[in-house]
């Protein structure tokens, strides 16, 4: 056992401590010959019988004894320090190795920790799936990580067993390390609680994206069955706009069937807008089952209405050209006909390059040279007088339709409307409504402006203006 005196001694203490004991040795050692001459001395004075010889023994006797207590003495410090000095060796070992352990697990215990109480933000189903599988992962090494800890506290228990065995009262701490069995432990048991925090979190955010997935799932079913379903009502549309089935009649009432059919699908619209409603609120961002987004759809239902009725008003003025200019169903025919021929698109209008190969095709001289270029420039400030580069069918028929019939078409129109309304400037709702069939007076009342001269009545209806806008200027 380790001397009292060495109980508080330190490694470096006690090495010091060695090697003043090797010096005292050294020293004793040098005293060795002069306890032989005294001892030596001693004989040779019994051999003279010298006559104090008795008193002369019993002196070198106990000198003699003294130095055989000093001697054995000497030899069990020795062996006190070297035994105390490899049981402070042992535990200085225990101790380094306890921190080269201690120090990788108490960083992946913090960067455990860490990672247990890191926010995420997922998106997808996916996502939060990795979350997961590597949670998992983390959970597996648990028992292998719990197994190091224990390995590193029994490194701190023998330590302190050898300690205590041998009565060595240890320095307070680790000289190599300031993470105590206390810290780990700490440590560790705020592991274990985040690890099941963690397992309810990644699970509502399972829920929770799972909802979401089944949010996009719903919206794309009804999103791609509403796109199409627009997409390819813009098209029949189109298609009964530039094909000549029937009379005008018959496309205008075509077309009313199909404004009818796309105001009856409006609660499909309506469902898709309350599951969009659905996903804002669920904030969801992406929806990787459809390539439609509400705003497309909203915006293609839009075009698709205004398209409808743009069509049919379109039509409706047809008649009332083809009717007001007494253009025959086989003229109306031919215009159609040679219109789409160059409508090589599809727009429903004509290109610059497009009505100049359709005016070729009609025999106007518009050439490609200088008098060729001004008559082509000048029935375009006639049919395009906005300059938008294109022609509509519409202006194409107003053109045709001078060129074929009387240049005074207008005082025509002027004329007969005078003739309904009494001979007055303006002419009323009533009039027309009278005279005129139902849909031809409602077109008229719909677009003709109020008359402002001075003979003007409540209602009164400016048809000259009406007439010289629809037919060109007017000599009255």
């Amino acid at each position: 056992d380790a001397l009292p005196i060495y109980e508080s001694a330190t490694l470096s203490d006690i090495r010091a401590l060695i090697r003043k004991h090797e010096a005292f040795e050294s020293d004793l050692a040098a005293h060795q010959d002069r306890v032989e001459q005294i001892a030596a001395i001693a004989q040779e004075l019994n051999e003279l019988d010298y006559y104090d010889s008795p008193s002369v023994n019993t002196r070198c006797q106990k000198i003699c004894d003294q130095w055989d207590t000093l001697g054995s003495l000497t030899h069990t410090r020795r062996e006190a320090l070297e035994k105390t000095e490899k049981q402070l060796e042992t535990i200085d070992q225990l101790h380094l190795e306890y921190a080269k352990r201690a120090a990788p697990f108490n960083n992946w215990m913090e960067g455990a920790t860490e990672d247990l109480q890191d926010m995420f933000i997922v998106h997808t189903i996916e996502e939060i799936e990795g979350l997961i599988a590597a949670h998992e992962q983390f959970k597996s090494t648990l028992p292998d990580a719990d197994r190091e800890r224990e390995a590193i506290q029994g490194i701190q228990n023998e330590a302190q067993k050898i300690a205590d065995y041998n009565h060595i009262k240890l320095a307070s701490g680790n000289p190599y390390t300031t993470i105590t069995p206390q810290i780990i432990n700490s440590k560790w048991e705020k592991v274990q609680q985040l690890v099941p925090k963690r397992d309810g979190a990644l699970q509502n955010e399972q829920d929770k994206q799972q909802s979401n997935e089944h949010l996009r799932l719903q919206f794309a079913k009804q999103a791609n069955v509403v796109g199409p379903w627009i997409q390819t009502k813009m098209e029949e549309i189109g298609r009964i706009a530039i094909e000549m089935n029937g009379t005008l009649e018959d496309q205008l009432d075509h077309l009313k069937q199909y404004e009818q059919r796309i105001i009856d699908y409006k609660p499909n619209i309506d469902k898709l807008e309350q599951q969009h409603q659905l996903i804002q609120e669920a904030l969801i961002f992406d929806n990787k089952h459809t390539n439609y987004t509400m705003e497309h759809v909203r915006v293609g239902w839009e075009h698709l209405l205004t398209t409808a009725a743009r069509t049919s008003n379109e039509v409706e003025t047809q008649i009332l050209t083809r009717d007001a200019k007494g253009i025959s169903q086989e003229q109306m025919h031919e215009f159609r006909v040679s219109f789409n021929h160059f409508d090589k698109d599809h727009s429903g209008a004509l290109g610059a390059e497009e009505f100049k190969a359709c005016l070729i095709s009609l025999g106007y001289d518009v050439e490609n040279d200088r008098q060729g270029d001004a008559e082509f420039n000048r029935i375009m400030a006639i049919v395009d007088p906005n300059n938008t580069g294109s022609v509509t069918f519409q202006a194409f028929i107003n053109f045709m339709s001078r060129e074929t019939t009387d240049t005074d078409t207008a005082d025509q129109v002027i004329a007969s409307f005078k003739i309904l309304a009494g001979d007055k400037n303006y002419i009323t709702a009533a009039e027309l409504r009278r005279e005129l069939p139902p849909d031809q007076a409602e077109y008229c009342i719909a677009r003709m402006a109020p008359y402002q001269g001075p003979d003007a009545v409540a209602g009164a209806l400016d048809y000259m203006s009406f007439s010289t806008a629809l037919y060109g200027e007017s000599d009255l």
